[in-house]
């Protein structure tokens, strides 16, 4: 499979993840000044200088702890264990990476809003096949017979229950915050990248007719031994989009349209009508 797949559904089926977890942010403590005692001088105490002013503290836009969310039917003891009592465990042994499956997860979703997206921590398998073009004369277009490969994960994300999807998130939420923070974004809040994400992937352009592509020209005498993992997009505008929004172009019309349609359900599942909170 093209990549496309497992991003897709990383931030829409995989909001799988963890408990509530606050950080604390500490403003440096204000600094006081004294003058040298001189010899026979009474010593005079200089008034200490205003304490700096606290640095901004970082804004949480859609707190997971405040959303209404119903308990899993059952409550698994751990994030595995949930994962299969959500997808089963047939699904998971074929699709699924579930080892470190909060960092598989912090990654691929922070990935998804990149230009570029590293495929060494997706939560999904690949889905079998090469990615599938037509070709007539110098038009090479997306064939709509590539968007068959992604239909295992398709049909997983439309018959699995979301309510319950979020629920697990939630329950397990403090594993996927800690795992965003150890990628190196320390003092950020999970939820928020998620729901920008889904924001990023719901603005994705539809389009009824094929879309142009073509192989970038490779200017060495060794040539690429997968070159249909090298597409691009012929319009550059397509081509500068999100890694993940190109992923959903590439998987056709009709899985686009209907995975937005379940993104836009996970999405009002974990936001809020409430007003941003600032960071405790």
């Amino acid at each position: 499979m093209k990549l496309g797949l497992k991003v897709a559904l990383a931030a829409g089926v995989l909001g799988l993840v963890a408990a509530n977890a606050w950080f604390w942010l500490k403003a440096p403590a204000a600094s006081f000044a004294t003058t040298p005692v001189q010899p026979d001088v009474q010593p005079v105490a200089v008034p200490p200088p205003a304490a700096a002013a606290s640095p901004a503290m970082p804004i949480v836009q859609h707190p997971i702890d405040s959303v209404a969310l119903a308990e899993p039917t059952a409550a698994p003891p751990d994030l595995p264990s949930a994962v299969r009592d959500l997808f089963g465990n047939k699904a998971v042994l074929a699709l699924f990476q579930i080892d470190d499956l909060p960092r598989r997860v912090a990654a691929t979703v922070d990935g998804l809003g990149r230009a570029h997206a590293s495929s060494r921590l997706w939560p999904l398998n690949p889905a079998e096949g090469r990615f599938v073009v037509d070709a007539k004369g110098p038009s090479v277009t997306i064939s709509p017979d590539n968007g068959l490969r992604y239909t295992p994960y398709v049909l997983l994300l439309e018959t699995v229950d979301l309510r319950q999807v979020a629920a697990v998130y939630a329950r397990f939420y403090g594993q996927f915050q800690q795992a965003y923070e150890d990628l190196g974004y320390p003092g950020q809040y999970f939820n928020d990248r998620l729901i920008a994400v889904m924001d990023q992937l719901l603005l994705t352009p539809d389009f009824t007719d094929p879309l142009r592509v073509h192989l970038p020209t490779a200017n060495s005498p060794v040539q690429p031994q997968r070159p249909w993992v090298l597409y691009e997009f012929g319009d550059t505008e397509l081509q500068a989009m999100t890694s993940g929004q190109r992923m959903l172009l590439r998987m056709g019309p009709v899985n686009e349209r209907r995975i937005k349609a379940k993104l836009r359900e996970l999405r009002r599942l974990l936001t809020t009508s409430a007003a941003p909170s600032a960071k405790k």
